[in-house]
Order: structure tokens, then sequence, then C-alpha cells
């Protein structure tokens, strides 16, 4: 059975994509046929620097390597060297209405975020993602409960092609992340953990300094209790969640753990935790992130792999729409 999914090359990877995604897909790998994809056709949508871009690529790739990806249990590719996404992408604009997309919550959050650049690819974002999903005729894809809409609406698209034409799609089923709660910022627990607030953003490959200093500088609740209570201590709370997710032990038990324990004592022991964690991942990415000449072989050959399936299952959807 086929898996695939994508991350967008915008930066570095914080620990809520790595929780969130990243850990999640190294562990399907042993398990599935996975296709893992950098998708820079989609960062496109967004006001960008050609060379930075570049660099986001490369980068990005170092980083699912270091975090466990393999490239010889997987398919690793850069979805634009892979053409047959954006051709798929127009047969199925063809058959999605307007209306399903001016529906998209994304849309139209990034709309009013980007009120200078409201550019059609943030209206159609959501066919190249079903375009991404349904040219390899996936079984499943890994995604977040933020991104089921996303899916549904890959889902429908599939259902109305079948149905125009002839039987051609599966109907692609989500994997949710058993660990796939968020996590906050730490500096504003009431958003979620993003790059566009770095103070607020553990990055996976930070140094020892930064995460002990954005650790210990986290905003804290009133009280001195180390319990996990959403709404009363969100603070304290997504510092539980995150030394739990690093641990992999339960709530409860991290709460018994630092029972008449202060926050301090909590918060070194959750920054030292996190330094552990990464510390050989870190070494490794700052290895891999130097060879631009081994990931660039990486991504041709991934690449070169997805386009033969590509291709092949391609002419199969033309023949059904009736294209030669």
């Amino acid at each position: 059975m086929l898996v695939i999914s994508g991350i967008q090359p915008t930066g570095k990877i914080h620990i809520g994509n790595y929780f969130g995604a990243i850990k999640h897909w190294v562990k399907l790998q042993e398990k599935y046929k996975c296709f893992f994809f950098i998708a820079d056709l989609h960062a496109m949508t967004e006001s960008y620097e050609p060379k930075k871009l570049q660099k986001n690529i490369y980068e990005t790739l170092a980083s699912l390597i270091a975090l466990g990806i393999s490239e010889k249990k997987s398919v690793i590719f850069l979805q634009s060297q892979v053409p047959f996404h954006c051709e798929l992408f127009w047969i199925l604009n063809c058959v999605c209405p307007c209306g399903d997309l001016f529906r998209m919550t994304q849309f139209k959050e990034k709309s009013k975020q980007f009120k200078d650049n409201i550019n059609a690819g943030l209206l159609n974002y959501p066919i190249l993602m079903a375009s991404d999903i349904l040219l390899y005729n996936a079984e499943f894809v890994p995604v977040g409960k933020d991104q089921l809409q996303h899916l549904e609406i890959t889902r429908e698209i599939a259902r109305r092609f079948n149905k125009r034409f002839k039987k051609t799609f599966k109907e692609p089923k989500p994997l949710l992340n058993p660990l796939g709660e968020k996590i906050y910022s730490l500096i504003n627990p009431s958003k979620k953990m993003s790059k566009s607030s770095p103070e607020g953003c553990l990055f996976v490959f930070d140094s020892r300094k930064d995460i002990k200093k954005k650790i210990l500088s986290s905003i804290t609740d009133s009280g001195k209790e180390i319990e996990f209570s959403p709404k009363a201590k969100p603070g304290i709370s997504n510092l539980i969640k995150i030394y739990s997710l690093v641990e992999e032990k339960p709530i409860e038990e991290i709460e018994k753990e630092f029972l008449g324990k202060g926050y301090f004592e909590f918060k070194n022991k959750v920054a030292l935790s996190l330094i552990d964690y990464f510390a050989q991942k870190r070494k490794k990415y700052l290895k891999l992130v130097k060879k631009k000449s081994y990931l660039k072989k990486i991504l041709n050959k991934g690449s070169q792999k997805a386009s033969q399936i590509a291709k092949r299952n391609l002419v199969k959807i033309k023949k059904s729409c009736g294209l030669l």
C-alpha cells in the first residue's frame, strides 16, 4: 500500500513539525511504501526569494534525512521535478467547482494574512494537493486534524472524476498521527507554534544555548503546581505536553514526577530532555547540509522513481477523460 505526503521548504523545522508529522513518517516507512516530497510548488503561493527557496529545499532535505527519513526505505523527491503533477493539476481544475475552493478554511485565513498577495495559487492550492495524491493512486495520506478538510476535497475531486468519466482514482484515506495534538507557542500558548514567531518557536536544530534560553523564558501561569490544565494553566500544560512527547511518558506520570517541585526545576528538565533528544540528529544535519551534491543526487534519484510511476498513471488518467 502506498502512502504519500509532502512538506513545504519554507524555513527551519520546529518541534511541532517533527512530532506532528515527521516522526510519524519515520514509523510509516517501516510498514508502507512511502513517497515523501518537498513541496516547492506549494511554497510559491507566498512571497519568496528564489535563492532562499533553493537553499531551503536542500536544508529541508537534510533535515528529513537527519530526523530519520531514509532514502533507501522511502522515495524522496522534489515536486517541481515531476512535471506530471502540473499536468494532472489542470485536468482536476476542470472537475473541481469554484465554490468548493472558496469555502476552504485555509484560503479564507491566508487571504486575510496576505492581503497584498491573494493569488490564484492560494485558491487552487487544494487542487494541486489533490494532484500530488491522486497522481500516485495513494491509499493513505498522513495528516493532522487541521488538514482533514484538504484531504476531503481530494476525495471529493476523485469522486467527481470517477462519476463523470470512469472509475480511475482511489479515494485516499487519512492516517492520523497518534501524537497529533498541537504544540503551542512558548510565548503565547493560545496560538499554535509557528516559525513566523521565532522567539516562541523551538526549532529542532536550535543550539543547546537557544533551547535552554527559550524554555527558561517561556511564559508560565499563576501558582507553582506542575499540573496539566490547558484552560487554567496553558503555559505549563504546553511544556508538559512537549516533555511527554520527548520522554514518551504519560502526562499523569509527569505530574507525579514533579509533584511539589517548582517551575524552574521543571523547565530545566524539559530543556535538557530536548537537548539530549535532538543532539545526535543535529550533528547529522550539520554534516549533511554541507553535502549539496549528495543531497542533489538523492532528489534526482527520487524524482526519477516518482516520475516513472506518475507518467504511467497519467497515461491511464488521460485515457479515462478522452485525451490522446
